[in-house]
């Protein structure tokens, strides 16, 4: 046939003939031409409309295509490039490009919208590593804050916070955030506008069970002097509208996730489907880390029995033989006749070395069979009373110094504090084989920190007379997971000179006070 392997097609004879120009014009995908120095020169109608503005505003303009040099037997990979020219607009394109024949002609590119497609995937890709990040071993700050900045980088939002109840079940606390920097002083703030009547739209999501969405929430608040507290904080970032959705628990709210949008952002039905699904994964990871703190809970009260039982069965037989000394000297008074003092002072002796064990494995045992020293006591005057009683028993100096805002932690980061301030004075006595030890507790912009430094042989020296594999039995371990459930962090060093420092430094939720419906 004629034209076949010429490099041209020839029409049929009696066939329409086709206006080139007018094909490219209305062809489906868009079409360009870029010149050497990467300015639009030409594009067709599907070009335009898929940047959204005029033809005659485009050419001109610098092409959102990385050109690479490729020759006419290349067949191109189809790459993404992002088209961003302002005014909120933000799309994606997949493209191909090829030379024009001939020196300086400039490039040609077909073009496609993939902003939808490219977005499905990275929602389904934030949904597949949240998964994976609820079966791995991070607390549940770290899986929150991971969470919300999956959220933000698949939606390309501005800011994302999660707010949960605390243990009472009456308090809300920012737990997980990606956009914003965390404030120190966010809660002090949140609630002066509160007060001054500003209206806190994610507790109507709670409320009411249900996703509430504020189309161009920042216009309408930003001039608004109930807010002022917060008009620095909510301008650190460009967003528009608004919206919370709850984290609902087998048919409760157990919290809220506040989604920001960029401006020119649409919150549709297929947006707010993702918020939904992630709100769920976010409610997984709370409901996730409340069943291992009463699987925690459960296995403690497992070992106070047990630690209870041994207490039974040590103390019994010492104090049982206390009984007997104490039951030979009545026999030896009962016998009418004087009693030879060197009998006396046997028993005497035994009767008073029996009651310092047991006064001495009391006292021991008692710390370790007692979880709420801190909620009854507070969680300085647990520490006093924890170093009052190991400096009696064990001969210690303790010198306990407490900084400002710690009677304000709450119960449950103060148990911890406590568990970590506790298991690492017992490090102490059973390893250190030192003569003082100080406590430092204090809390600042929302940090709560605790040091137990000692004057010992110093932690290197101690693992080594340990032996190898038995760095747990230090309870590193039990301190490190106290202080990661809050997002913070426990370091152990040697000191200068010697002895050992433990250092641990815990964030403070963020509450916002809420009464329940």
């Amino acid at each position: 046939m004629p034209g076949r392997g010429s490099g041209s097609v020839v029409a049929p004879v009696g066939a329409p003939l086709v206006d080139w120009s007018e094909l490219s014009e209305h062809a489906p995908d868009g079409l360009a031409v870029v010149d050497a120095d990467g300015y639009i020169v030409w594009l067709n109608a599907a070009a335009a409309q898929l940047c959204g503005r005029d033809p005659a505003d485009l050419v001109g303009m610098p092409a959102p295509f990385a050109l690479a040099r490729v020759t006419i037997e290349d067949e191109p990979a189809e790459q993404v490039s992002i088209w961003a020219p302002g005014d909120g607009v933000r799309r994606e394109f997949a493209y191909r490009a090829r030379p024009l024949p001939g020196p300086g002609r400039g490039t040609v590119v077909a073009f496609r919208d993939v902003t939808a497609e490219r977005h499905r995937q990275r929602r389904v890709a934030a949904l597949a590593r949240t998964s994976a990040t609820l079966t791995s071993a991070r607390s549940v700050t770290a899986m929150l804050d991971a969470l919300a900045h999956e959220v933000v980088q698949a939606d390309a939002l501005a800011a994302v916070q999660i707010f949960t109840f605390d243990a009472a079940g009456r308090k809300l606390q920012i737990m997980g955030s990606a956009g914003f920097r965390r404030w120190p002083d966010f809660f002090d703030r949140i609630m002066r506008c509160r007060a001054g009547g500003a209206a806190l739209r994610m507790l109507d999501a709670l409320d009411a069970h249900e996703p509430v969405v504020v189309p161009h929430r920042w216009a309408a608040i930003k001039d608004d002097p109930a807010w002022e507290p917060l008009r620095e904080y909510l301008s650190e970032l460009e967003w528009d509208s608004f919206a919370s959705v709850p984290l609902r628990i087998r048919g409760r709210a157990e919290g809220v996730m506040n989604a920001f949008f960029a401006p020119g952002q649409v919150v549709g039905r297929s947006t707010m489907e993702f918020l939904v699904a992630m709100a769920e994964q976010a409610a997984v990871a709370v409901d996730y880390a409340a069943l291992m703190h009463q699987e925690r809970a459960l296995a403690r009260r497992e070992e106070r029995q047990r630690l209870a039982r041994d207490l039974h069965d040590s103390i019994v037989q010492q104090v049982f033989s206390v009984g007997m000394q104490a039951k030979s000297l009545t026999v030896l008074g009962g016998r009418g006749e004087p009693v030879p003092a060197p009998s006396v002072q046997r028993i005497a002796g035994e009767i008073e070395d029996l009651s310092k064990t047991v006064l001495a494995d009391l006292r021991a045992m008692v710390h370790e069979l007692r979880p709420a020293t801190s909620a009854q006591l507070g969680l300085e005057e647990a520490i006093r009373a924890l170093a009052e009683s190991t400096g009696n028993r064990t001969g210690l100096r303790f010198e306990v110094v407490v900084g400002d805002g710690v009677a304000d932690v709450g119960p449950e980061p103060a148990e911890d504090a406590y568990r970590i301030v506790a298991e690492a004075i017992h490090n102490v006595v059973k390893h250190a084989e030192a003569g003082a030890v100080t406590v430092r507790v204090g809390v600042r912009d929302h940090v709560l920190t605790v040091t137990v430094a000692d004057d010992g042989r110093g932690v290197r020296a101690a693992r080594a007379a340990a032996g190898p594999g038995r760095a747990d039995r230090y309870g590193l371990t039990s301190m490190r997971e106290r202080a990661e459930r809050w997002g913070g962090t426990l370091r152990v060093r040697p000191r200068s000179g010697t002895g050992t420092s433990v250092r641990a430094v815990i964030p403070l939720p963020v509450t916002v006070p809420h009464e329940r419906m």
